[in-house]
């Protein structure tokens, strides 16, 4: 099965394949334990400062790495690329998969880039080592935050920052794209008040876009745990996790360092790391519905 096949699976199941982001390879080792485990299928992803501090080629070969060994289908997405020439690398380095994020352009630049990026992932298929078409995600609408940040002040999302269901229906039919991402009350990081998603919105955004293209939720982190589920049910079926592992990730090598300050050997401070990660990725992978789905 490829990338499509598990998203249209999830989209007629009502469950949501996890996208997870990485910024190293113990993140990738806790993740990977719980989709083992669990027995669930995995995009993971790199945006441009993660893939820059991994490396494109070494991003590529630690999924293959994993895919044989755990036997587990792993989508490898470059994620949130904010300019055709990043997205073409990502595509020439190997990656199953690029999000193209030109929501900040105008929407006939957005469509424009973006339909640019589809034709040359398209025409790296059938040829070379690619052994499945390449899955292109773009974006109308934008997030105001980070998800390198944990906000302790309350963020207000500007109206005009949501995603219009016709704007979406046309981006969609005009670009070609597999995965479509709107904002809709998500977003990145963790904020000081509870996130609240417009499920009208979304509900209105999937009936425009139809069902052969993936709805994608960006900055799912902190996202209540019933929200989740009803926004699958609205036709989200991908989700994106980044900075709740993160946090785990912090919180677990810090404690660990705190109990042993003379501690210097990496494979024993990031064991508890590795252990907190696969916990909050198995948590989600269980909310998310891709548990044995492989």
């Amino acid at each position: 099965m490829i990338l499509s096949d598990y998203l249209n699976n999830a989209l007629k199941e009502k469950w949501a394949l996890p996208h997870f982001n990485i910024s190293d390879a113990v993140t990738l080792a806790g993740i990977c334990e719980a989709a083992k485990e669990l027995k669930s299928p995995l995009m993971i992803g790199t945006s441009e400062g993660e893939r820059k501090f991994i490396g494109l080629r070494r991003a590529v070969a630690m999924i293959n790495v994993y895919r044989e060994e755990y036997k587990l289908p792993i989508f490898l997405n470059a994620d949130h690329h904010r300019s055709v020439s990043a997205a073409e690398e990502a595509v020439n380095a190997g990656y199953d998969s690029v999000h193209i994020d030109l929501s900040a352009a105008k929407l006939e630049e957005n469509i424009k880039s973006t339909k640019e990026v589809v034709e040359y992932a398209r025409s790296k298929f059938p040829i070379s080592n690619f052994q499945f078409p390449i899955s292109v995600e773009g974006e109308v609408g934008y997030l105001v935050t980070e998800s390198s940040k944990i906000y302790k002040e309350t963020i207000q999302i500007p109206p005009e920052s949501l995603t219009k269901p016709e704007e979406a229906a046309r981006f969609v039919q005009e670009t070609g794209v597999d995965r479509f991402a709107p904002a809709v009350g998500n977003l990145h990081g963790i904020s000081a008040n509870v996130k609240q998603l417009d499920f009208e919105r979304i509900k209105a955004i999937r009936k425009a876009i139809g069902g052969e293209v993936a709805l994608v939720l960006h900055g799912g982190s902190a996202i209540p745990d019933d929200q989740i589920k009803e926004a699958i049910k609205c036709g989200i079926n991908n989700i994106h996790i980044n900075t709740e592992l993160r946090v785990a990730y912090t919180e677990a090598l810090r404690k660990f360092l705190a109990e042993h300050p003379d501690e210097t050997t990496p494979y024993k401070f990031f064991a508890p790391v590795i252990e907190a990660v696969k916990q909050k990725a198995a948590e989600k992978i269980t909310l998310f519905g891709s548990k044995s789905k492989i």
